[in-house]
């Protein structure tokens, strides 16, 4: 395998990780204090509506739409953040992308010695 297939597949696994993290970042932000408070005066309106005598056949429509209104800013909200967290994780993970394969591997086995030589230093100490 060469060393620009190795780059190509930790670029692609780094695309991977930024979408999954902005996936997670969007999920958990759409559903903010903003439609919180627009479900909220949906279920007022309701409620308005049925205190009022107003039969079902008109209640149930605009409990609907309201319902469908939320859904919707939600799902508009969640896929502007996914772009915008998409982009803020591509240029937190960069830098790591710039760095080859081969760096990235010398870097964790010098490491691992480090760790194994200490070992072997505290095991000697012990004795």
């Amino acid at each position: 395998m060469s060393e620009s297939e190795d780059n190509k597949r930790a670029s692609l696994k780094i695309e991977r990780t930024a979408a999954q993290n902005a996936k997670i970042r969007a999920r958990v932000a759409r559903w903010d204090l903003d439609i919180a408070v627009f479900l909220f005066a949906v279920l007022i309106i309701v409620m308005i509506l049925l205190f009022q005598k107003i039969g079902i056949e008109i209640v149930g429509p605009v409990a609907i739409f309201g319902l469908a209104m939320v859904w919707l800013v939600g799902w508009r909200r969640g896929k502007q953040l996914y772009q915008r967290f998409y982009e803020e994780e591509l240029a937190k993970l960069e830098p790591e992308s710039k760095r080859s394969v081969k760096e990235i591997v010398e870097e964790k086995v010098a490491v691992t010695v480090e760790d194994m030589v200490k070992k072997a230093f505290l095991k000697r100490l012990q004795q």
